[in-house]
């Protein structure tokens, strides 16, 4: 990974509490953090630490005289997410993204795909990049592969275009082009729950298979179900590009 990227993750990236930070190196959990805190157990750069403080990458925390540390390096992941794997953080959920993928550093996903989609899942420990990204107003891409139970018509076409009315509003204008006699594609620049599913049910489609084959410049390509890689450094240059004036 290039310096700058790196340098601009450790610049930006949000605090964590204090508490969280402990737990999240294996220490303790965060009630038993809090109690070692109270107790004076805890420094940040030399300094007694204060219970509920925000601490950012490169500072030093120690519990009694060991250094603790968290993985500090940026990871951006893209994965193939197969059907049946729940998009949660949920622990108790057996099927969740973070169970499957078991990736050693702790990672989260980049807006959610529903239990029956599958495709292109960006998982990263970058606060940052994930507002960025997915806040509806920055209106960045995403692009998917869709089949439906019936023929794709011109008249569906132009209705899911210019605008389908669901869950009390009407979404944005979008890029529909069919490349099939019951599969078409569709570029999204906002989010909405189940957006896809609920803009064909309005018009009398039902989707048998959803497929995510793009996030802004990043393209599912030719990885495997199931599988995961890391973001180049070529991606992520144009990717801070895109995402550098967007609204956190």
């Amino acid at each position: 990974m290039s310096n700058r990227i790196r340098e601009e993750f450790l610049r930006k990236s949000e605090p964590v509490r204090l508490n969280k930070y402990l737990s999240e190196t294996g220490v303790c959990s965060r009630r038993e953090a809090d109690r070692l805190i109270e107790k004076g157990r805890v420094s940040v750069d030399g300094i007694p630490a204060q219970t509920g403080m925000k601490i950012r990458p490169g500072q030093e925390v120690r519990v009694g005289n060991k250094v603790v540390s968290r993985q500090d390096q940026m990871v951006v992941l893209a994965v193939n997410k197969p059907k049946g794997i729940v998009c949660t953080g949920e622990k108790r959920e057996r099927n969740s993204i973070v169970r499957f993928l078991d990736y050693p550093i702790r990672v989260t996903y980049v807006g959610r795909l529903d239990k029956e989609s599958r495709g292109l899942l960006l998982m990263t420990n970058n606060g940052d990049i994930i507002n960025r990204m997915m806040r509806a107003s920055n209106c960045h891409e995403k692009e998917y592969r869709v089949t439906v139970d019936k023929e794709v018509t011109d008249g569906f076409l132009e209705k899911m275009s210019k605008g389908v009315h669901i869950l009390d509003t009407v979404t944005r204008p979008c890029q529909v082009e069919r490349i099939g006699k019951y599969t078409f594609s569709i570029i999204l620049t906002q989010g909405l729950n189940r957006q896809i599913r609920r803009m064909c049910e309005a018009l009398g489609y039902k989707v048998r298979d959803l497929l995510r084959v793009r996030v802004m410049n990043i393209r599912l390509g030719s990885l495997k179900e199931g599988q995961y890689r890391e973001l180049t450094d070529k991606e992520l240059e144009e990717l801070y590009s895109l995402i550098k004036d967007s609204i956190n």
